[in-house]
């Protein structure tokens, strides 16, 4: 569990800094963004892989490809969240996904949820509330998006959970490249914006910073259950508020920031008791046993 907690932090403080690298890219659209990173990372990806000698495409293709096409969605959704929106205001509404990942995990995983953890995402979700009535940044089409990301996240982190045992994190990590690509080079045909100057170093950025949390973050996944791990990823709205704070000098409301408050709260404390009923239930079988 220590291992876990220590690989989320690592992919909290990369996505936190991807994040910020997005934030700079504002002139380029969405989908191109997703598709320069997702180039820089199957590049990366294939080449460890390959220096490794591990296959490419894994076993448990099914669960990879949904893996790859829920995680595409997921993140163009958020990237054009993250250009609109203060970093705070978009990343709290995304995060929401530890949720739809606990929800999800019922049906995917057959992961066990206590009813209290419904009280405390009902807290969560009213921190959104808060937060939308009083950013007045946050129009309903964006809170839509944010929304729809945290979906798609959910499930992408079902699946990444289901080949825990089957597929190497690499060959998870690579599956997201592998459906991206194609799909927003496409797309990308039709709306294309050339970088220019800084622009090509903060791209190059964003898919290094990327490439790591995205390693990190499947190896935590795929070592301790996702309503435990998850959560942590909460800890990326700090880093957020400060970048609003110091780099962008957005200036939130207070009842704005007690609604970033109460979505962080009602997960921590999710985190928190979970863990617990999780260490009776070892000690339990251990003393049977």
């Amino acid at each position: 569990m220590k291992k876990a907690i220590g690989y989320m932090l690592i992919s909290v403080l990369g996505f936190a800094l991807m994040n910020l690298t997005v934030k700079f890219l504002g002139r380029l659209p969405a989908t191109e963004l997703v598709l320069f990173r997702s180039l820089i990372s199957i590049v990366l990806t294939v080449y460890f892989l390959k220096r490794r000698h591990i296959p490419l495409f894994g076993n448990q293709k099914k669960y990879l490809i949904l893996r790859g096409i829920f995680g595409v969605i997921g993140l163009t959704l958020f990237f054009y969240t993250l250009q609109k929106l203060p970093l705070g205001s978009a990343i709290t509404i995304q995060y929401l996904s530890p949720i739809f990942t606990a929800f999800f995990a019922i049906f995917i995983l057959g992961e066990k949820m206590y009813k209290i953890q419904w009280l405390f995402f009902a807290v969560s979700f009213a921190g959104i509330a808060v937060i939308k009535g009083f950013d007045p940044n946050i129009s309903l089409p964006l809170f839509l998006m944010g929304l729809g990301s945290a979906v798609f996240s959910g499930l992408a982190y079902n699946c990444v959970r289901k080949v825990k045992d089957t597929d190497h994190p690499l060959v998870v990590v690579f599956y997201f490249p592998l459906m991206a690509v194609p799909v927003m080079g496409i797309i990308s045909l039709f709306n294309w914006v050339t970088p220019i100057g800084w622009e090509w170093g903060l791209l190059l950025l964003m898919g290094i910073l990327t490439q790591i949390a995205q390693v990190y973050m499947t190896k935590a996944l795929q070592n301790a259950e996702v309503n435990e791990i998850t959560g942590l990823k909460y800890l990326g709205v700090i880093f957020a508020l400060g970048f609003d704070f110091l780099i962008f000098d957005v200036q939130y409301r207070p009842m704005a920031l007690v609604g970033i408050a109460m979505v962080l709260s009602g997960v921590i404390i999710n985190i928190i008791y979970k863990s617990q009923k999780r260490r009776k239930a070892l000690s339990a079988q251990t003393n049977i046993s």
